[in-house]
Order: C-alpha cells, then structure tokens, then sequence
C-alpha cells in the first residue's frame, strides 16, 4: 500500500521541479523531502526521479507512477471532504402546486439542498387537494396549499391572485349558449369555483378540455378550446384575460397556504422558512 504522504512529497517535487521548492510546499525541509522519495523508490524496487544539478525530472517509471498518485491524492482528498460534511439530516418530504414548481421554486429547492448536503428532498408536484389529504396521512412533512379564504392552521398564508382566461389569438365566443371550460380534474378548487360561478351567472356549461398537467391546460386555452382559472403566475403571453366588463365576475377568493406536519423536523422547519421568504417576495413582486 503506498503511503499517501510519500506520494505527495513525490508528486511535489516533479511539479516544481526540484526539492527545496517541494519542501516549501508540503512544509518539510529539503532532506526530509529527499528522503521521502528514497523510500518511495525502495519501496517500488525502482529510480522515479533523474536527478541533473539542481533540476529533477522523473524517469519513465516516475512518469507512470505520477498520473496514479495524483488520482490516488485526489481521491483521498475527496473522501476527506466527505467525511467532514455534517452528519445526515433525514429527509423532508414537500408538496407544491404545479403552478408553482414552473415559478422558479425548483431553483430554490435546489439551492436550499445544495447547501445542505445532508439532507434528502422528496418534492410531489400535485392538486392542492391530493396534497391536503397527502399531508393529512403523514405522508407529506410539509405543503403549499391553494385553498378558500380564511382558513386557520398555517404557518403563513398569502391571497392569491386568479383570474378567468382564454386565448389571446383565438378569444371564446362568450355568447355560446353554453361555455367551454378547461380545468383540472374533478376536485380542483379553480375548477370548482369556475363551475359555481357560471351556475351563479345562470350560465350553461361543459368541460371542453379535462388535464392534470398546468401545460396542458395552458396550450388548451392558447388555442382557443375554452375558458380556464389561473392563477396569475401561470397565465401566459398566448391568453387574455377576462374581466367583468366581458361577464365573468372575479372568483371567490383563494388563498397560498404554507402548513406543516405538527411534528415537523427542524430541517422541515428551516423550509417552511425559506418557502416564507419566497412567497412573500413573489406577494411583493405582485403588488
């Protein structure tokens, strides 16, 4: 086995190139460097270095043995890194809106678990709904939740702002007897509010698109299918907007919900802070 501390006296003296400059780099003086390397080589049975004045250049079995120490050096050094790294910090399990992983979130989560080597993220992008009842099972420690308005239990809580859409290229004939609408499946807050409020309006309608993807439901209305709800962070350059001057009123108010399993980790916990943060920048932004 070689010893690592030979090698790198070694791999020093063939990088600059003679033994009082090594000496300076590993801290040794310049005899104990030269008798690093004549252990080295008995050690090996073989010369590694040619030794011209004051010039060293190695010989071909130094050549050979350099490119092995150096990875040899580098692996070691490797394993020091990660031996030094904070013990592990277990796992957080969190659920977000599927609007809001495309909104840059994915970029911060990846930030948050970079800076935490220790710890494992599982991430479910989903309906708010399958999200609830994830958390409610213990099988979520943390969620992002779109719900109604006034709802207690959260760890903070920002208004969320939606609107009706359709396309921008190809707009809805909004004097059909009955309206096209595109949403998620059954159980969406958005779908259900947009169904209640064309009942209200006294208003036929029928689901003209149906997805659990937000990119589906986005090309949807981009080319022209039908009405939707988005939240204002999805709608994109392809939609327009709907107002009550066109008949459609705004929906019952919804609101971003941050809620945390009652036996949250500190790690889930320096989340649902980071997440905090991040919300309330987006609220700002949208003002």
């Amino acid at each position: 086995m070689f010893d690592l501390d030979l090698l790198r006296s070694f791999v020093s003296v063939v990088d600059s190139g003679g033994f009082t400059r090594a000496g300076e780099r590993v801290h040794k003086t310049q005899s104990t460097v030269s008798q690093q390397i004549k252990r080295l080589e008995d050690d090996i049975g073989r010369p590694l270095l040619i030794r011209a004045g004051r010039a060293v250049i190695p010989t071909e079995d130094g050549e050979r043995l350099l490119s092995y120490a150096r990875r040899m050096l580098a692996l070691a050094e490797e394993a020091r890194d990660v031996m030094a790294r904070p013990a592990a910090e277990g796992a957080v399990r969190l659920g977000i809106p599927e609007d809001f992983a495309a909104y840059r979130l994915t970029e911060l989560l990846a930030s948050f678990t970079r800076a935490r080597p220790g710890l494992r993220l599982d991430v479910q992008a989903d309906q708010s709904a399958n999200l609830r009842r994830a958390l409610e099972r213990g099988e979520l420690d943390l969620a992002l939740l779109k719900r109604a308005a006034g709802t207690k239990d959260a760890i903070a809580v920002w208004p969320e702002r939606i609107h009706w859409v359709t396309s921008k290229m190809h707009p809805v004939d909004l004097t059909r007897h009955s309206i096209p609408l595109i949403g998620f499946p059954a159980g969406c807050l958005y779908r259900a509010g947009a169904i209640h409020a064309i009942e209200a309006a006294g208003r036929a309608w029928h689901m003209a698109y149906s997805s659990s993807s937000l990119a589906g439901i986005q090309a949807a209305v981009a080319a022209g299918l039908g009405l939707s709800i988005l939240s204002e962070m999805a709608i994109q350059p392809g939609h327009r907007i709907l107002t009550a001057t066109d008949g459609f009123a705004p929906i019952d108010k919804t609101e971003m919900a941050l809620v945390a399993a009652p036996d949250a980790s500190p790690a889930t916990l320096r989340l649902a802070d980071t997440l905090a943060d991040f919300c309330n920048t987006v609220q700002a932004k949208a003002a």
